[in-house]
């Protein structure tokens, strides 16, 4: 029994350190990846999947926006097409018809 209660108290002071050990506010997520990387600074579990999570939004991949860019199909080249064919759009006339219920 005094085994598991060690096991336990132990596991509840990890656990309370982890809590305790915060991220600085002006760390760019970039240089924190680059640090749990190599092995500078260790996260929480939690810590680290929100890492994980965010990193996309942060660090996008510039290979698909350069890919629009060599084909022509960009969105500015794509919104200049769409407004030209909004332009040669015919509009249909039409006139109200009334009703007698």
């Amino acid at each position: 029994m005094s085994k598991v209660k060690a096991v336990l108290d132990q596991i509840e002071a990890e656990q309370h350190q982890q809590t305790t050990d915060q991220i600085p506010d002006n760390i760019p997520l970039s240089e924190l990846a680059e640090q749990v990387v190599r092995g500078e600074v260790k996260l929480s579990q939690s810590q680290l999947r929100m890492l994980i999570e965010l990193l996309p939004f942060h660090l996008p991949k510039l290979s698909a926006v350069a890919l629009g860019r060599l084909t022509g199909e960009d969105f500015a080249t794509r919104l200049d097409r769409a407004v030209e064919a909004s332009n040669r759009a015919k509009l249909i006339e039409g006139q109200v018809i009334e009703c007698d219920d």
